[in-house]
């Protein structure tokens, strides 16, 4: 039973997280850049078509963490949003150290680390759909 609880604490969690910072990016919610300003970022960092990848990777976030959120495939959202953490770490986090406030890796290792629980453990018994 705590198992159960614990897991749907879990994915609450990581999932309003994502759907809030996709929103962002998506929408421009909460005072984000929306595709054309998260598309400029990206295209500051050298990836390229920025523009294309702003869409993957922002409904990648907002999708993901709507699906994750409800127990629907959860596994492998879970396992997509871990993707975006690793290029968010590779890309931007890693050269500035640990500390979020230099602007270091630690909210992404923290999510990335719970995309790999979740992915383990799957969406527990309070899922919508359950994983395979």
């Amino acid at each position: 039973m705590m198992h159960s609880l614990a897991i749907l604490v879990l994915r609450v969690a990581v999932g309003a997280t994502f759907i809030m910072h996709g929103s962002q990016k998506v929408f421009g919610a909460f005072g984000g850049p929306g595709i054309p300003g998260f598309a400029k970022f990206l295209g500051s960092l050298g990836v390229t078509p920025p523009m294309f990848w702003a869409y993957v990777a922002a409904y990648a976030e907002f999708a993901g963490g709507l699906l994750v959120l409800l127990g629907v495939f959860s596994r492998g959202a879970a396992f997509l949003l871990l993707a975006v953490m690793c290029v968010a770490a590779w890309k931007i986090h890693l050269s500035k150290g640990f500390f979020l406030s230099d602007g270091g890796y630690e909210f992404v290792f923290v999510l990335a680390a719970a995309c790999v629980a979740l992915i383990l453990l799957g969406a527990g018994k309070y899922a919508l759909i359950k994983d395979l």
